[in-house]
């Protein structure tokens, strides 16, 4: 049987790979077979770790939340819970990422979004904790 050369499609197919891995060190980035490996580790750790820095941010964001609310002197009985569940019954589009931002560059809107919600559950004439039930 004759030997078959592939060419240039193989050669086209192992530069697309080393272009890929050519930030990894070693052997990682010179040779095809190891590259490949390296390439696919690559991609699962990124794929893991996306979903992994959202658990993080949201983490770090209801704390933050929870100590703007609390250090309102106007309402005690307030919690991140109460507030996340009132934001939900009125259908308020703030998320987590958003709340956390003005509790820390701006308490006093975070301050009049709460005073807003506590006036309103006064004219209704609910307690705050029968309005989270």
């Amino acid at each position: 049987m004759t030997r078959i050369k592939r060419g240039y499609i193989a050669r086209r197919h192992r530069t697309k790979i080393r272009l890929s891995a050519s930030s990894f060190r070693g052997a990682h980035s010179k040779l095809t077979r190891n590259s490949i490996q390296q390439k696919i580790r690559a991609l699962v750790s990124t794929h893991r770790d996306r979903d992994r820095q959202k658990r993080n941010f949201r983490r770090l964001w209801v704390p933050r939340i929870n100590a703007g609310i609390r250090t309102n002197k106007v309402s005690d009985s307030y919690s991140y819970s109460k507030l996340i569940n009132t934001l939900y019954k009125r259908q308020l589009l703030l998320n987590r990422k958003i709340l956390a931002q003005i509790a820390i560059l701006n308490r006093n809107c975070l301050y009049m979004i709460l005073n807003d919600i506590i006036k309103k559950n006064k004219e209704i004439g609910r307690k705050p904790s029968e309005s989270f039930t």
